[in-house]
């Protein structure tokens, strides 16, 4: 039952604002203790990847990753959309519905599935201590840190990458959208 509660809660934590797992949304009252398991499973099997947070860079990233807050991420596309469509719509209106409405969580989840082709390669994202500023994913090639932010849209304003840049001055950023590619030296 933990783990069927914990995999339904996943797509409308995703569909929020800000996706950091809140176990209080999987069952009133819910904690670490009682879905550690749960995750460690799902993660294990490879049908989610936990993402941790960080709120500093440096390397190795995991030396500033925060564990008690993380989001969880289908392992697959296609898991997600079986996922998703589990609130009982049939396919095709869930498809063109989750294109208006879960537009950013379906194109983060897509980029997370690509960034975890690359081996060797550590998975974050970063918020600030105010939590005002979140860029999607930070990522730790053993040699750099590169902030990572996914645009939905063409809209190219990326006011968390901006700040993180000021911030940490990284030598790359990437900044994903459905605008054509432009490459553009410094901020």
């Amino acid at each position: 039952p933990r783990l069927r509660m914990l995999w339904n809660s996943i797509p409308s934590q995703l569909a929020k604002e800000n996706k950091k797992f809140i176990y209080g949304l999987v069952r009133e009252g819910a904690r670490a203790k009682d879905y550690e398991t749960a995750i460690m499973w799902l993660s294990d099997c490879g049908l989610v990847h936990k993402v941790s947070r960080v709120n500093a860079t440096g390397i190795p990233l995991r030396a500033y990753e925060d564990l008690k807050a993380f989001k969880l991420v289908f392992g697959r596309c296609g898991i997600a959309r079986m996922a998703w469509r589990g609130f009982g719509q049939p396919y095709f209106a869930w498809w063109e519905r989750s294109f208006v409405e879960f537009k950013g969580a379906l194109t983060e989840q897509y980029v997370c599935q690509q960034l975890k082709t690359i081996e060797d390669l550590g998975i974050y994202y970063y918020t600030n201590d105010r939590g005002s500023c979140e860029v999607d994913f930070v990522i730790d090639t053993g040699e750099q840190i590169i902030p990572v932010e996914v645009k939905a849209e063409v809209n190219l304003r990326a006011k968390s990458l901006k700040t993180y840049q000021e911030k940490f001055s990284p030598d790359i950023s990437v900044r994903t959208s459905m605008a054509d590619f432009k490459r553009k030296i410094g901020l």
